[in-house]
């Protein structure tokens, strides 16, 4: 009986290692390509119950803006030689700042440093921009400028973090995140958040991360920091080795063991995103190459974004991709640019970057205007923090949270305005202040979603991209 015991206790250990090694065997043999780099990755992790949601179906209330486009200028750009104009910094250069400066700085500056740059006014709307800006300029009175942004923290990393995730000293989802769960995708095919060459650095991944969030909503990247992008792709988009309909075959496998699971054990938060991530990755081979592929955009178009220059080639392929992505139903997509952090060499290295991003950028709002997208498409301009109006050596400036400016375009913002002031040298924002909290607020209520009702519940409290704050800036909303 013994033997017949151990005879059945055999048989059954070798039918466990026979699954196993073809479990094994198929995992090893599709890790090269789409499938196998979604699957391998995602079982590693520990299953944990699903977390429930708040109410965040639909919109709260019309939305005027579909999709956002965010133009982010990694490092921090000057706002008082790019879009702040102070003619009392040129009048009083060299001499001592007349107030108190911060009780935190990141670095000592010394006295008032104007600008190296002078302004203009373009338009109707007679708004101030830097020569270092002439294009963005033109496009003036399509563009509202916040003055009087400020936030809360002096390092490159804190300040990333809470521009992109409203906290500077936790984990928390991204606003592309956010985005991504309240409205979901346009398009079942493209993932409903991208991003475009983000730094690696400075919080790194959780500024497109989705943290607690459902995995699907974290950004899909395409490239990082400064990457060529001439043969840009999404990883692993493509299986060389595996046709379709192998791989096709070889996910339902995967999906049937997920939901054996799922019906076994209940509803999990990690693994119903397996599922989703899963699905999607085997859709976007057949959609995404094509909005990848620019080869049809005609000459006109190239010029336009500025991809006839080698120095504005790379950034105009970025925003062109931009708006090939949103146009095709991409919810969220953020454009980065590095790196604007001029503790010295402003005059140099400010005139070399903004030459590299002034004509895609006008590029892309006159291209989204001629195609009827810039009414519901919301682009914003901006960065991590401003600089100071002090100098820091003979030619650079510090970093600046008390003040900076952002600037939005169509998606039911008012055209040809600036709203807020800062003090007569643009070093902290004195009028009409807009917070980071507001504009995460602000940015959620222009796609129709209330920032105080988008909510998550995880670990026993309700979450939000605004935390606790946030006003709605119904001043620039059209």
């Amino acid at each position: 009986m013994s033997n017949k015991r151990e005879a059945s206790r055999v048989a059954m250990q070798n039918s466990q290692d026979s699954t196993s090694m073809n479990r094994r065997h198929w995992l090893h043999s599709t890790t090269n390509g789409l499938g196998g780099i979604f699957l391998a990755s995602m079982l590693a992790q520990e299953s944990s119950p699903i977390v429930q949601a708040g109410d965040s179906s639909g919109l709260h209330f019309p939305a005027k803006a579909k999709r956002v486009i965010f133009l982010f200028m990694h490092g921090g750009p000057s706002h008082v030689d790019t879009f702040d104009y102070k003619p009392q910094l040129a009048i009083d250069d060299g001499k001592p700042l007349p107030f108190d400066k911060p009780r935190v700085q990141f670095s000592q500056t010394g006295n008032l440093l104007k600008s190296p740059w002078g302004f203009k006014q373009y338009g109707e709307s007679g708004a101030w921009v830097s020569d270092l800006f002439p294009e963005i300029g033109s496009c003036a009175d399509e563009i509202t400028f916040v003055k009087s942004m400020h936030g809360s923290n002096e390092a490159h990393g804190g300040a990333l973090l809470k521009i992109h995730t409203g906290s500077d000293t936790f984990v928390r989802p991204s606003m592309g995140a956010w985005v991504s769960y309240g409205l979901g995708s346009e398009n079942q095919n493209l993932p409903s958040f991208i991003t475009i060459n983000p730094t690696l650095g400075h919080g790194g991944v959780q500024n497109f991360g989705s943290a607690f969030l459902p995995a699907e909503h974290q950004a899909t990247r395409i490239g990082s920091s400064r990457a060529d992008m001439k043969s840009a792709t999404i990883a692993n988009l493509k299986n060389a080795i595996t046709s379709s309909s192998d791989l096709r075959q070889q996910m339902d496998l995967a999906q049937n063991w997920n939901r054996s699971h799922l019906a076994r054990n209940g509803a999990t938060h990690l693994l119903d995103s397996r599922i989703q991530s899963m699905e999607l990755a085997f859709r976007m081979q057949t959609e995404a190459p094509g909005v990848l592929d620019t080869s049809g955009e005609t000459e006109a178009t190239l010029r336009l974004y500025g991809i006839d220059n080698a120095k504005t080639e790379n950034f105009g392929r970025q925003c062109l991709l931009a708006r090939r992505m949103s146009e095709a139903g991409v919810r969220f997509v953020q454009v980065s640019h590095s790196y604007w952090d001029q503790h010295e060499q402003l005059k140099e290295k400010h005139e070399e970057l903004a030459f590299e991003v002034d004509r895609p950028i006008a590029g892309l709002l006159k291209d989204l205007k001629a195609r009827g997208l810039l009414e519901d498409t919301l682009v914003i301009w901006g960065a991590e923090f401003g600089r100071t109006p002090t100098a820091q050596g003979k030619n650079g400036r510090d970093h600046n949270p008390h003040a900076f400016t952002y600037w939005m375009a169509g998606g039911g913002v008012k055209k040809g305005i600036s709203y807020g002031e800062t003090d007569e040298y643009g070093f902290y924002a004195r009028q009409d202040r807009v917070h980071v909290h507001d504009f995460h607020a602000t940015l959620l209520h222009l796609l129709g979603l209330d920032h105080e009702r988008l909510i998550y519940r995880y670990g026993g409290r309700d979450f939000r991209l605004t935390d606790l704050y946030g006003r709605v800036v119904h001043e620039i909303i059209g």
